[in-house]
């Protein structure tokens, strides 16, 4: 059977956004070209992964002697994205993801395939409910500069959670936290 495709070539905006209090928030990798959006969720871990991977990506193609593309050090400020989210519709929660360089067209690649349970007879089966007969995937081919402002917003979200208790180090809810110190 094949596999339904949301791909995005040269997107227009592609972001990790929250929905949700901090605490209880659920990430999405969000994709739009034209009026074609792809949304899949994710775990915060997944989405502050991928950014660390995608500097550390810009970064190593800098370093190469003789690089010929023109890869930015830092965030180009026309590309900084702090809208919300547009509409969501989920398509399906990330498993696996990977993470490439397409040198013929100077773009980085993010593939996410969903989370798949295996059966007793050894076939694969996406847990999505609509379509679950159907594999998915989202692929996603990003300009540099427009990669380097995705990473940059990411560890912004990520980091916009609850903050961080100067006696544990576990998260406080708006509700109260109460954490045990550690016996001396």
């Amino acid at each position: 059977m094949p596999t339904r495709v949301h791909e995005f070539a040269w997107p227009d905006r592609v972001v990790v956004g929250t929905i949700g209090l901090p605490g209880a928030r659920t990430f999405y990798l969000q994709v739009r070209a034209g009026t074609q959006i792809a949304s899949i969720a994710l775990e915060k871990q997944q989405s502050a992964l991928l950014a660390e991977k995608v500097d550390e990506l810009l970064d190593q193609l800098l370093a190469v002697e003789g690089n010929p593309y023109s890869i930015p050090t830092s965030t180009p400020i026309e590309l900084v994205d702090n809208d919300q989210l547009e509409a969501v519709t989920e398509q399906f929660r990330t498993g696996a993801m990977s993470l490439g360089w397409d040198p013929a067209t100077a773009q980085v690649v993010i593939e996410a395939y969903p989370i798949t349970d295996v059966d007793a007879d050894d076939n694969v089966k996406s847990l999505d409910e609509d379509d679950a007969d159907v594999p998915e995937m989202l692929l996603v081919r990003m300009p540099v500069g427009s990669a380097r402002a995705f990473a940059k917003r990411t560890r912004e979200v990520v980091g916009a959670g609850r903050p961080a208790c100067p006696l544990c180090g576990y998260p406080v809810d708006a509700d109260g936290h109460v954490c045990t110190l550690p016996e001396v």
